[in-house]
């Protein structure tokens, strides 16, 4: 697709944050510098009769915000849309829209899964996996990176943490993208309710399964897990399964595309990569930042709350949303934000999240952007565009759905 429409700050009285379109066909990274220094806490205005939002847009707010779980739930939804629907039918159940005890307590359990220890066999395989995939599309020349090598990394990494047969992964990979709408168009509602109960039911089948017969992988893990001595409700198990089905596959395909769009678009940085000049590890962490595959998360405010410099306050009830693309692009925290720098040190985006709920793959993450830009350095002497891109339409999950490519060997 053609590159996206700058927006203005004289646009923001007509913005609608809430439409996948205002992400995939247009570049707010001016709207952004300006609510930072004019606007940080921003009402957006009700669309549709839905209710109005806070937008904050700074990193400092955004990171402050993130941490503070006694004045800012989650357990009324984590994400935009859920929170104008009026709350999320998981919370109490999935981490991700948990708080307090009972959230640390389903944290304890899926981290047994998720230590570095746990998944050194899950990064081996990550790794071996990622430079075949990448061989075999310099064999072929032309390829879409974003289906051909990045759909399968992440696929491939979590299905191996949940101990997904060989043979469900294709159906799991089509059902996570229906529920998302990763398709580079807009997205039947129907179609995506569907392919979540889908996903919701195929997981309670395999806990069943696990719970007679368990393993060392997440399934297992949930299935056999207990809390005050109590096991988990099936309900509590499959939720957390879609939790990190989801999260765990389509955020790092986006950041993995994005990160070679981004190289192929920056050619010193294709060859800071290849001369080795530029560390893989801080490499990692410019493509999260660059990237920020989760364009926001929610929070709900629990009590009044004054904010800002201008005598702004927060209601008790009032729907909050943090937009990590625009603190991951803030002045006062990174210098030069707008380019894109693999040797950035420091660099304190938070593609992750922050605070109690910083995302619990994040080193699967990391491990499976490494294994991507290791494998690039080893085997590809250059990646060239050879088509339009094209991008997802969502306004929670950002990036590249389809990337055109041809590979060249070394």
């Amino acid at each position: 697709m053609p590159s996206r429409i700058m927006l203005s700050p004289g646009d923001i009285a007509t913005l609608d944050l809430t439409d996948p379109r205002t992400h995939a066909e247009y570049d707010l990274s001016e709207v952004w510098r300006h609510l930072r220094k004019t606007q940080p806490f921003y009402w957006h205005p009700s669309v549709g009769g839905s209710p109005g939002f806070w937008v904050v847009s700074r990193h400092a707010d955004v990171s402050e915000i993130y941490r503070d779980n006694k004045r800012f739930t989650s357990e009324k939804g984590n994400v935009l849309t859920t929170l104008l629907m009026g709350g999320d039918s998981a919370a109490g159940m999935m981490a991700a829209v948990t708080d307090g005890p009972r959230h640390s307590d389903i944290r304890k359990i899926l981290l047994k899964a998720f230590s570095p220890r746990a998944l050194e066999g899950v990064v081996d395989n990550i790794r071996q996996s990622t430079r075949a995939l990448l061989l075999d599309a310099v064999a072929r020349e032309e390829c879409d990176f974003a289906r051909d090598v990045a759909a399968d990394i992440p696929l491939t990494a979590i299905c191996d943490l949940m101990g997904v047969p060989a043979a469900d992964r294709a159906k799991v990979l089509e059902l996570t993208a229906t529920a998302l709408g990763n398709d580079g168009a807009a997205q039947s509602p129907a179609a995506a309710w569907q392919a979540r109960n889908d996903i919701l039911a195929y997981f309670g089948t395999l806990a069943e399964e696990r719970r007679g017969n368990p393993g060392d992988d997440a399934v297992s893990v949930l299935a056999t897990g207990t809390i005050e001595g109590r096991p988990l409700t099936m309900d509590e198990i499959v939720v957390n399964c879609y939790s990190l089905i989801i999260g765990g596959d389509e955020t790092s395909r986006m950041s993995m595309t994005g990160g070679v769009l981004a190289l192929v678009e920056h050619p010193a940085q294709w060859q800071a990569l290849k001369s080795g000049e530029a560390d893989i590890a801080t490499a990692v962490d410019e493509i999260l930042r660059w990237t920020t595959p989760a364009l926001h998360f929610g929070r709900t405010a629990l009590e009044d709350v004054p904010v800002g410099e201008q005598g702004q306050v927060i209601k008790a009830g009032d729907i909050v949303t943090l937009w990590n693309d625009s603190a991951n692009m803030d002045e006062e925290v990174f210098e030069a934000p707008e380019r894109f720098l693999l040797g950035r040190t420091p660099n304190k985006h938070l593609s992750f999240g922050y605070g109690p709920h910083f995302c619990l793959g994040a080193y699967l993450g990391r491990a499976e952007i490494a294994a991507m830009l290791t494998g690039l350095r080893e085997v590809v002497a250059s990646v060239e565009l050879r088509g339009d891109t094209r991008r997802n339409y969502s306004n929670l999950l950002s990036g590249v759905t389809s990337l055109p490519v041809a590979l060249r060997a070394e």
